[in-house]
């Protein structure tokens, strides 16, 4: 399956809106990594990703997501995951992440 990123920047809200939609795995962790950098690039500001349309997330797609988290903490920002599935809930207890990120539902 592909892997589709919707983003946009809210400046009222000094907030990044990110949509992601498909599969993060080995294949496609590049382009979710590409993306997330250049945004923070652009403006080091907490970024929420809505992944209701997100099915499936791998190891790589969490590195990602921890060097993504790293980068903000600089700026005393945070990474929130939004509407995970049951699956990607699951695998963010399992590893610990779940208290690393904010999680939870919009």
């Amino acid at each position: 399956m592909s892997l589709s990123i919707e983003k946009q920047y809210h400046q009222e809200k000094d907030l990044w809106d990110v949509k992601i939609t498909g599969e993060v795995d080995i294949y496609t962790s590049d382009k979710m990594k590409e993306t997330l950098n250049e945004m923070v690039e652009e403006k080091k500001s907490e970024i929420q990703i809505d992944c209701k349309e997100l099915s499936y997330i791998d190891s790589s797609g969490l590195g990602v997501l921890i060097g993504i988290l790293k980068k903000l903490k600089e700026e005393d920002k945070d990474l929130v995951v939004l509407n995970a599935r049951s699956n990607i809930l699951k695998l963010l207890s399992i590893t610990g992440l779940d208290k690393v990120f904010i999680v939870r539902e919009n």
